[in-house]
This record gives C-alpha cells, structure tokens and sequence, in this order.
C-alpha cells in the first residue's frame, strides 16, 4: 500500500479557553484530490497552518511525506501551498512577486513565467498586484505555490473570487495535478465548489473529524431523488404512496426519494398511467454536507468522535507563508 503524502495524527490547537481543532486524524492519499470541508470556523485554516509549520500544535502533528515540515530541507520542492490571496506587496508586478520567491524556492527565472501561464496570467504579469482582482490574486497565489514543482498541494478556499469560467479551469487544473500524480489537498466550506473535481473528502466541525472517506462512499450517505411528472396527478399520488415510498408532492410533480427510477415507472406503467417525466436528480450531497456539519450530535464516520457545537477561534498570529510569502 502506498504511504500517505499527508498524516493528520491526534492534532490539537488550543486558544486559550477555545479548542479550535481537537485531537483531529485523518490521511490524504498521494495522486488523487482531497476535499477539507467544513464551514466557516471549523478549524480548516488552522489545521493547514500547523501542517506547513506556521502555527504550533497544542498537541500531536501533521507529516508532510515523512517529516514534519519545518524539518525539509527544501520544503517548497516538496509542498506548494497557497493560504491567503491577500499577502502580495501591492507595488509589485505578478511577474516580480515570483521572481522574489524563486530564489528562496531554488527556482530559475523561467519557471516564473511557466507557471504565470500556466495559470492563465501571462498576459498580466507585467501589471501591479494592487491592481489584480480577487480571482486574479487567487491565480497569482497558485502560481507561487507550483513555482517549486512540488508533489503535494496545499490550497485554502482557491475558489474565492473567482466567477463560474474560473471555477471551472480550476477543477480541470486540480484534476490534471492529481493525474500527473501529484496529490492536491483543497480546502471549502462550498462543497459544491469542488464536488465535481475531487476523489476523497474530509469533512470537520468544530475542530473535530465528521466524515472522512472517498466520494463515492460520501455519495451513499445522500438520499437519491426522481421527479415524476404524469398526466394524471392525483392518480400517481395515489400509486406512489399505495407503495409505502418517501413522496413529496409539488404543485405539478412528486419527487421520490430513495428509490429507482426503473422502479417508479413499472410501478405508473401497471396502473396505466401516461409518464411525461420521470428524472433521476441524483444524490443531494449539498444536503449530507450541512446535515453533518450543522449538528451538534452528529457521529463521525472513520476517525474520530462525534462533533461539538461550532465555535470559531480567533484569528491565530500572523506569520510567514511557507514559501517565503506565497501563502
């Protein structure tokens, strides 16, 4: 079995009087892309920040390959990671904020215009980070964290400010990371931000591990919706509740919860009954999502124990980004 790229081991962060994240474990498998989930306040941000060495755990720790961060040699070779889509110096160009870094990361200078096109700001590599958008700043932060050609990265919310055509680029660059082999650790609090584009998830509230599994197993724990629309809609009411199913009825459809589509229509086609619509809307993962994180009773699956309610901690010190200022 292939080693973790990343080992979460009984991590703890305490501030002062409130637990930010309590005694927390989980792995992230190398090659493929890994959903952190969680709302806001739950602790994700604060777990990153211990992982890349920015932060001291109260308790346990967090291994990046075999070691602990702050012990690499070369971590940015290692590890690309990007925290913040605010910590450029405004007066630079994006172009000059890379070069900046690239000799802390052992870089030569055309690996600062690879990765500026790579993600997509060739064409304004030249102009002030001052003057960049949010979405922009948040490409300018990736392009930093894959300056080193790192194996492992490390993303906090990537999807912040970017529109929908830059969501999209981003799940297709995530996706042809993790096929190169890389493995890509992305942080949300949206799951549907990055639903399309990983393979595993985690998910934690209140510090602590809810879920953790791949996206499939995830999927399993979501109830599976048909909309049924026919020409006779208080015939169908009848046929589907006579079966004991889960119905919700609408004004001119019913959705079926948890069963078949195959199903739902041999059962209408027995009664006679005309089938204008009958739609599998899939699993509404959104919904576990909010299930697990909202509850304060809500048991873990995998690690760990059951979920506190949510408290936010205060906002940590300020420190360093982990390649030199490109977190």
């Amino acid at each position: 079995m292939t080693a973790p790229a990343i080992t979460i081991e009984h991590l703890t962060k305490r501030f002062g009087a409130v637990t930010a994240v309590d005694d927390l474990s989980f792995a992230v498998a190398p090659g493929r892309v890994t959903g952190f989930l969680g709302p806001n306040g739950s602790g994700k941000t604060t777990t990153l920040r211990m992982l890349l060495g920015l932060m001291q755990p109260t308790s346990g720790r967090a291994i990046v390959g075999e070691s602990e961060y702050r012990t690499i040699r070369r971590p940015a070779q290692l590890v690309g990671a990007a925290l913040e889509a605010s910590s450029f110096h405004p007066g630079r160009t994006g172009l000059g904020h890379l070069r900046t870094l690239a000799p802390q990361v052992g870089v030569p200078d055309a690996r600062c215009h690879e990765v500026l096109e790579l993600v997509g700001l060739e064409g304004a590599k030249k102009r002030r980070v001052g003057g960049y958008s949010m979405g922009m700043r948040q490409r300018l932060g990736l392009a930093a964290s894959l300056l080193g050609d790192p194996s492992i990265i490390i993303l906090d919310e990537p999807a912040n400010g970017l529109d929908p055509q830059g969501i999209a680029w981003l799940r297709g660059l995530l996706r042809a990371l993790a096929a190169d082999g890389r493995t890509v650790l992305v942080s949300s609090h949206v799951l549907a931000e990055v639903q399309q584009s990983v393979d595993d998830v985690v998910v934690i509230g209140s510090g602590r591990l809810i879920h953790a599994s791949t996206l499939t197993e995830f999927e399993q724990l979501a109830s599976r919706d048909v909309l049924v629309r026919t020409a006779d809609y208080q015939a169908a009411d009848r046929v589907l509740n006579e079966r004991g199913w889960r119905v919700d009825p609408h004004l001119e459809h019913h959705v079926v919860h948890d069963v078949d589509a195959a199903e739902i229509g041999a059962a209408l086609h027995a009664a006679n009954l005309e089938v204008h619509q009958l739609a599998d809307h899939g699993a509404d993962l959104e919904a576990v999502f909010l299930r697990l994180t909202e509850s304060s009773d809500a048991p873990t699956t995998h690690f760990g124990g059951p979920s506190s309610a949510d408290v936010a901690p205060p906002p940590p010190p300020a420190a360093p980004g982990p390649n030199g200022g490109a977190a």
